[in-house]
């Protein structure tokens, strides 16, 4: 399985337009080579670096979707909260908020992990579902993983998650 965007290289910087600093929108992501026997696809988006890169102490979760239809193979820029494949859920961010939350690191450049699972079940649909839910839930369950991941540098506008 894999998992890519042309709006940077592997390891590359995410463009400002897709961060808390610029229209916070959902970036578009492309995949393919998904098991003939999936049966659901989850996405799960998070940065490791929080807050700090120099002293992380937790891993911030930007973005949570989960029962995406297998036979889906891309999401279109902005995709979070507005033209999500039919039947799929969107999980809890660390806002606690449903959907995309674009990055915003309070110091240094951070990584942000885009992970593809793709999964021998459904899910069941949950109101509060978050990482640690989903997670759980798939245990066992995973048949193919992908990983694509970006960096970004706070430009000033974000002190710990909350605009100035």
């Amino acid at each position: 399985m894999n998992i890519f965007t042309k709006e940077f290289v592997n390891g590359g910087e995410i463009p400002q337009l897709y961060t808390g600093e610029g229209r916070n929108i959902s970036l578009p992501l492309e995949w393919g080579d998904v098991p003939k026997e999936a049966k659901s696809l989850v996405l799960i988006v998070d940065d490791p670096d929080s807050p700090d890169p120099v002293a992380p102490k937790m891993t911030w979760v930007h973005w949570v979707a989960y029962n995406i239809p297998p036979n889906t193979t891309h999401l279109p820029e902005g995709a979070s909260g507005h033209r999500m494949p039919s039947g799929t859920i969107e999980g809890m961010n660390d806002w606690n908020k449903k959907g995309y939350g674009g990055p915003c690191p309070s110091a240094g450049r951070h990584r942000y992990f885009i992970k593809l699972y793709a999964l021998d079940t459904l899910l069941p649909p949950s109101d509060h579902a978050d990482k640690k839910h989903i997670e759980a839930a798939m245990k066992g369950h995973v048949l193919a993983s992908a990983e694509r991941v970006g960096t970004y540098e706070n430009r000033g506008r974000y002190i710990g998650h909350v605009a100035v």
